[in-house]
């Protein structure tokens, strides 16, 4: 898959969340990777979508706030994310190493009160 590296390609992936992005970047130059070029299943990237569109659900936007169970939320979902990584992993044997950067976000909030 084409990146920023200086290869121009990169065989490293890393499932990650974030706002406005797609869930798969390149474990050595960050770049956000387009998930349509990556051969997974459509039925893995619509999970891999409906994850990431999730993200977040922790905090209460409006306000810039942790939600009261925010830490579980997040933690909920890093469950998923590790889970979501491992089948890629699965599709991906062989050709991609791959690995999952968890949410840290709702840690950041606790710590800034």
């Amino acid at each position: 898959m084409e990146c920023l590296c200086e290869q121009n390609v990169t065989d490293e992936l890393k499932i990650e969340g974030d706002m406005g992005g797609d869930p798969i970047w390149c474990n050595k130059c960050g770049c956000n990777l387009d998930i349509d070029e990556t051969p997974i299943s459509e039925e893995l990237k619509e999970e891999l979508w409906d994850w990431m569109a999730r993200y977040g659900e922790w905090i209460e936007w409006d306000q810039d706030e942790l939600l009261p169970n925010g830490i579980e939320l997040e933690e909920e979902r890093n469950k998923q994310g590790m889970k979501l990584t491992e089948k890629v992993k699965k599709e991906l044997e062989g050709t991609y190493k791959v690995s999952f950067s968890p949410s840290t976000s709702a840690r950041s909030y606790v710590n800034r009160e």
